[in-house]
Order: C-alpha cells, then structure tokens, then sequence
C-alpha cells in the first residue's frame, strides 16, 4: 500500500515582539568605534551610565524600523534621521543613546535595526573632533530619505533630536 505524504509547511516566521523601548545604547559596537579612532586618539572607553558627561552633541544616523503591530498595515520602514546624542564623560568615556520612532499607521514604538557604518562613522567623527584631531566636515549629499516626522521621534519629544524646533549642543 502507498503511503500518502503530508505536503511540507513552511515554517511561521516568529512574531516580531511589541517595542517598549524608546532609546538604546550599543556596546556591541565599541570595538568598532575603537578602531575608526585607532591612531588619532587614546582609545576610549563605553560608559553605560547617563549622568555626569561634560559634553553631548545630537545628531543623526540611519537605521530600519519594524512594526510589531500584527494588525498595522505599515510593516517596516526606513529612517534617514534616527536621532542619537553623543556624550563624553571625564576620563576619556563616551556612550551615544539612540532613539526609537513610532510607526506613522498605528503609533506604537518600532523595533529599530541600526544602520552599524553610519553609527560608527558618527560616533567616531565627535570623539576625534572633541579630542582636536582636525577633519573636513563629511559630506552626506545624495541620500535622501522620507521627511522627518517629529510627532513619531523619541528624540525629538525629549528635546535631544536635530530634527526637533528646538536642537542644541554643547560643542
């Protein structure tokens, strides 16, 4: 007798988890940012403490959002403009907090997936800067993205978003 087989299932992709986190800090990355300085300035160290920087500075990286919101039409979207703020801490310390968007459809917070290199290369440009290493002002011509929406921006709702009415710095 032939056996009849079972016709194979695609496995269900795992359910993206609801976001509950508005900024995010990315140690992982530090060794990276160690060697974007190597040779221009005393190795810094990853600070995972908020209080007690002398410097911050805000600016922007790139990075992909998810939805978790499995009845939200909008599943994913692209951010040229994901505000970071820089911090230096006395004893050759930084860190660099990067904050979360909302999703345009439903408003709730998305799951970010950094953009590593624009990161690296933005963290890595304010240490050196600060430590006095003299470099031209990169240019960022020729990557556009949607406009900045500030009602869905954590960093801009915290006041620490360049985007927002209201930048600042102390550099």
């Amino acid at each position: 007798m032939a056996r009849k087989r079972r016709p194979k299932h695609k496995p269900k992709p795992p359910k993206l988890k609801q976001e509950t986190e508005v900024s995010f800090k990315f140690p992982m990355l530090h060794p990276d940012i160690l060697k974007a300085v190597e040779g221009h300035i005393l190795p810094p160290e990853f600070n995972m403490e908020d209080a007690g920087f002398d410097k911050k500075y805000p600016t922007h990286v790139m990075g992909r959002f998810a939805c978790g919101n499995e009845d939200c039409p909008k599943k994913a979207w692209f951010s040229m403009k994901v505000a970071i703020v820089i911090r230096r801490y006395p004893g050759n310390r930084y860190n660099a907090v990067v904050f979360n968007q909302r999703c345009d459809s439903c408003k709730r917070l998305g799951t970010l997936t950094l953009d590593n290199d624009s990161y690296v290369e933005r963290v890595a440009y304010r240490l050196k800067k600060w430590a006095g290493v003299w470099m031209a002002v990169p240019e960022y011509r020729g990557r556009t993205g949607p406009p900045h929406m500030c009602a869905l921006c954590e960093g801009c709702k915290r006041g620490v978003c360049q985007q927002g009415k209201f930048p600042w710095s102390d550099d």
